[in-house]
């Protein structure tokens, strides 16, 4: 009807990394953690809140409104993630505070002496990354091996290779430009007598409820107008 289609993405989805370590820790939530994404040197997206880890990527609130902001920019270049697991802590607090945990298992390994800092599931996963043997005594941790824990705990990296598909996501993002729909009525400027409403708009926004407003407002406003001719 000569309208202009914006390009569709599916929006709010889980996001898909490189990385192989999620498998692992498949199922597993973690709440109060920050999740960046950059894409060269630019942040897209930084917020607290919680997320979920799935076969082949990560889901959950924080990750889905990531998605929403990333999802136009996957072919501008390389996306990465990055996960604070202790934004309430600075870098010197975080490392004061392994400090003191392995004063306080000075006897054990390095493996066994993080169960009071992070999740079960996920010790095995950050030792890995860490490159410090396991086994290793915690009293010959040494300062720049500790200190690169860290870091690491303050920034796990993930490569983006992809999001989830349309039939994973909660909305979709693009459709009928806005500009060619009367906002009062919902009517097209091109066609009289023609609305729109929800998601086939070029409308989208966070989680917590918007998409449904957006839809039913719309949906609503075109139903409102329609029934006046």
């Amino acid at each position: 009807l000569g309208h202009q289609v914006l390009p569709c993405f599916p929006s709010l989805t889980s996001i898909k990394i490189l990385e192989k370590y999620p498998r692992e820790l498949e199922g597993l939530s973690l709440k109060n953690v920050t999740l960046s994404a950059t894409q060269g040197g630019k942040t897209l997206y930084s917020e607290l809140g919680e997320l979920l880890f799935t076969k082949d990527g990560v889901s959950g609130p924080l990750v889905l409104s990531a998605s929403a902001r990333i999802c136009d920019r996957m072919e501008h270049g390389e996306i990465t993630l990055s996960l604070d697991l202790k934004p309430a802590l600075s870098f010197e607090m975080l490392d004061a505070r392994i400090l003191r945990d392995f004063s306080e298992e000075k006897n054990k390994q390095f493996q066994n002496a993080l169960r009071k800092l992070l999740p079960e599931r996920l010790i095995s996963v950050l030792v890995a990354l860490s490159g410090i043997s396991p086994e290793k005594q915690v009293n010959a941790v040494t300062k720049e091996e500790r200190e690169h824990f860290c870091r690491l705990l303050k920034c796990v990296p993930m490569h983006v290779t992809g999001l989830g598909s349309f039939s994973e996501a909660v909305v979709t993002r693009g459709g009928v430009s806005t500009r060619e729909v009367s906002p009062k009525t919902m009517e097209s400027r091109l066609v009289s007598q023609l609305f729109f409403a929800g998601e086939v708009l070029d409308v989208d926004a966070m989680t917590g409820g918007f998409n449904l407003q957006i839809a039913w407002s719309t949906g609503y406003l075109a139903g409102l107008s329609a029934a006046s001719f």
